[in-house]
């Protein structure tokens, strides 16, 4: 099953066609990552970053926190509720990446509300002396339960964090496919989130599966 099976291609292209388009700088960004790079598909797309623009711009967060930038298109979508004096901090531990990534950020009004780290986030966002409003994780999957505790002091009380691929092709379902690390890592992490009593939380079926975290409790 590849990631986009889970609604169907023919169902994700109708929505497509029924949801605000990309401007012409994210569809450039779209493009040459699907041409250029190895991995494309961990780049969030059209409807994907559209969600996070609709989520960004309902909370209008001061402070954003990315892990796992890639080529910066969640970046630019999420960048689009900041207010004025808003800040996403986005962090990137490969460094063939930069390049890349700092071109599109300058071609963009929203690129100086954003400030690009390349390393590793368990030592980077530590840190940044920071309370995030806003979270999103989509990175090494082996690594969400250390991304999380590392954020999760510093996100305010009413804050959200969005974790990317929680279906994980849909693995995470069927017990047999419990045999590589990915899987077992999005499981497990699963779990320890349903049962944080600390967080309301929802799993949405939505393109590779989005965990949305709500911090109820310091």
């Amino acid at each position: 099953m590849s990631t986009f099976d889970l609604i169907g291609a023919d169902v994700e292209s109708y929505c497509e066609a029924h949801s605000t388009p990309e401007d012409g700088l994210l569809y450039r960004l779209n493009r040459q990552t699907n041409l250029e790079t190895i991995n494309p598909r961990m780049l969030s797309g059209q409807l994907q970053g559209l969600f996070l623009a609709f989520i960004s711009r309902m909370m209008r967060p001061s402070r954003i926190l990315e892990i796992g930038t890639f080529t910066g298109y969640s970046a630019l979508r999420l960048a689009e509720g900041l207010p004025e004096d808003g800040v996403l901090h986005t962090v990137e531990s490969n460094e063939e990446y930069e390049d890349r990534i700092m071109d599109y950020f300058s071609q963009s009004p929203l690129g100086a509300k954003i400030k690009l780290h390349i390393g590793k986030a368990e030592e980077i966002v530590p840190g940044l002396d920071e309370t995030w409003d806003l979270v999103f994780i989509d990175a090494d999957k082996e690594d969400y339960q250390t991304f999380y505790d590392i954020v999760f002091p510093r996100v305010r009380k009413g804050g959200f964090i969005l974790v990317d691929n929680t279906l994980w092709n849909g693995k995470v379902v069927h017990e047999e496919a419990f045999n590589d690390r990915d899987t077992k890592s999005v499981g497990a992490f699963n779990n320890f989130v349903q049962n944080d009593e600390r967080v309301r939380n929802l799993l949405l079926p939505f393109r590779d599966g989005i965990m949305m975290i709500e911090k109820t409790q310091i």
